[in-house]
């Protein structure tokens, strides 16, 4: 895998605070076209189940994100189709990046 620009690095960088600080399983960041960045980790309530990626997404839409450029989830598995699925419906074409728990990037897309 190449080199990441700083810019997403920083993302995953956030992801892996994000899951660290809280136990999550996953962790996320999204960086919206301002340059804002959303940093997640999952929610498991019994009402509620969202990925971190979800939680990411929802908070940058809530915010009033107009789109995303990136957007980083990071776990032992950082598989999340239903997170991928949020930031496509915002941003078709935003770069996910898959990284696992060290930080190395294992697939982009």
């Amino acid at each position: 895998m190449s080199e990441l620009a700083a810019e997403d690095a920083k993302l995953v960088t956030l992801a892996r605070s994000a899951r660290a600080r809280t136990g999550a399983r996953q962790g996320a960041a999204v960086r919206d076209t301002d340059g804002r960045t959303y940093v997640a980790a999952g929610v498991g309530l019994p009402s509620l189940s969202l990925s971190a990626l979800q939680v990411a997404v929802a908070m940058a839409v809530s915010s009033g994100a107009q789109g995303l450029e990136a957007a980083v989830v990071l776990g032992d598995d950082p598989t999340d189709v239903a997170g991928v699925a949020a930031v496509r419906d915002v941003a078709p074409s935003a770069v996910i990046h898959c990284a696992v728990t060290d930080g190395t990037v294992v697939s982009s897309g």
